[in-house]
């Protein structure tokens, strides 16, 4: 037996001292502080805090197909660094995209022998698969994913109205999720028609395409609030689970408020880079801050950290979106990939802020563990720590402070808007099933996860 005890469990109920009690990766008992059987293998973790496993539920891996990008060795690596211990794996940007049973199922192969934390996956919804929705949902995907906008790669366009009416019906008979990347196509087009980027560049002799003043003004707060009206609309017609993933603006904060009110079936969540950044530090030309939707004033900051005190967004995860280093650092926000990697950093990143708002990490387990769990239909194995479910656990110590190296990051590349900043919360252990997959900066049990 294993058994992990510290001063600061996080459990359903709260946080308070308690013991772990581990057998065959699965924890058997929680118990008082000094509940330790003979015999037994004891990790005290003192004042650090003992947590659930972090749940990711929005991670570009990209193998197959671009895999130069990021693959699942190195992005299940930089998970384990990070104290995430499941991810659920977007149906893009990989090549093919997972749309298709025969696209999940090379998706698997390819993912087979490589990952050091467990991980799951979404499926497509793009115009005309409705056909092949039933046969990943029989291959074991947990939900599905659409852009009302371009994604940004080819083989997964995006969906209209009409296309999410033929989808629908079939998310709704199975209960299934539907993630929605929310930006109005009607919204940008009418903003890309009528704002010169020239007119909204904020100092004089900055070129546009430089500019993030005038990349910001692309990407309005209208289109996020637009998209997440249809969906509402939608969610409330069909009667399917719909989540908003990477809300920004303040403005889809208010939305999504008032359509839970009305009983409408929708969740959200928001990210690190969102919780941590405001448009006024992003520099001209710094094109490693870009991202869809991006990063706002200060002031939608705030609605999204309200949002979260509130219960309006259920969860944080990261959108960790990486892509070769060349195509991200042109300096040109117009032409640059739109991405943030961000798996090493995650819990610091949400923490740091958290900390300083009066949040615990009650909170942030209930954020970034139990939350995406239910999403991903996991909450019977994950995302808490009870009897029953996996020994997913991260020890961290929320006082310690590190300034973000990016050498030291697992992800495959190290570029990382974080550079340089200090953060709080350092993960010093992580355990999945009850392995010891991560401990002070070593990977120690290498492809060890499974495929959910």
């Amino acid at each position: 037996m294993l058994v992990i005890c510290g001063r600061r469990v996080v459990l359903p109920g709260g946080e308070r001292a308690a013991s772990v009690h581990i057998e065959h990766g699965t924890i058997v008992g929680v118990g008082a502080y000094d509940a330790r059987p003979r015999g037994a293998d004891i990790v005290d973790a003192g004042n650090c805090v003992v947590a659930p496993g972090l749940v990711d539920t929005h991670v570009h891996i990209n193998e197959p197909g671009r895999t130069d990008w990021e693959g699942f060795d190195t992005a299940t690596r930089a998970a384990a660094a990070g104290g995430v211990t499941t991810i659920v794996d977007m149906p893009l940007n990989s090549v093919p995209a997972t749309t298709s049973i025969e696209a999940l199922e090379a998706k698997r192969e390819a993912a087979r022998g490589q990952c050091h934390v467990d991980v799951g996956f979404w499926g497509g919804v793009v115009p005309g698969n409705e056909a092949r929705l039933d046969g990943l949902i029989a291959g074991g995907v947990r939900g599905f994913k659409c852009f009302l906008v371009p994604s940004g790669v080819e083989e997964f366009p995006a969906v209209d109205e009409r296309d999410l009416r033929s989808a629908l019906p079939v998310l709704a008979r199975s209960g299934m999720p539907l993630l929605v990347h929310a930006e109005s196509p009607d919204v940008l087009s009418r903003v890309a028609c009528s704002v010169s980027p020239a007119d909204t560049v904020s100092a004089p002799g900055v070129d546009a395409t430089r500019s993030y003043a005038a990349y910001l003004a692309t990407r309005p707060p209208e289109a996020e609030l637009e998209a997440v009206r249809l969906m509402r609309r939608l969610a409330a017609e069909f009667g399917v689970a719909t989540h908003i993933v990477h809300v920004a603006a303040a403005e889809a904060v208010t939305e999504i408020a008032q359509a839970r009110a009305a009983s409408v079936p929708i969740t959200a969540e928001t990210c690190p880079h969102y919780l941590t950044f405001t448009a006024g530090e992003v520099p001209d030309g710094a094109t490693v801050f870009k991202c869809a939707p991006p990063i706002r004033a200060a002031s939608h900051r705030d609605a999204l950290w309200s949002g979260l005190r509130h219960g309006v967004i259920d969860l944080v995860a990261t959108d960790h979106s990486p892509t070769l280093p060349a195509l991200k650092s042109a300096g040109d926000f117009l032409r640059a990939w739109g991405g943030i990697a961000s798996l090493d950093l995650s819990l610091a990143a949400t923490w740091t802020g958290a900390r300083a708002r009066g949040f615990g990490p009650v909170d942030l387990a209930r954020w970034m563990s139990a939350a995406p769990a239910s999403l991903a239909g996991f909450s019977a194995r994950k995302g808490t720590i009870a009897p029953g479910r996996d020994a997913d656990l991260v020890i961290w110590d929320p006082d310690a402070e590190l300034i973000v190296d990016p050498a030291r990051l697992q992800q495959r590349h190290k570029l990382t808007p974080y550079e340089g900043r200090r953060l709080r919360g350092v993960v010093m252990t992580t355990f999945v099933r009850g392995e010891r997959v991560w401990d002070n900066g070593r990977l120690l049990h290498p492809r060890g996860g499974c495929l959910l």
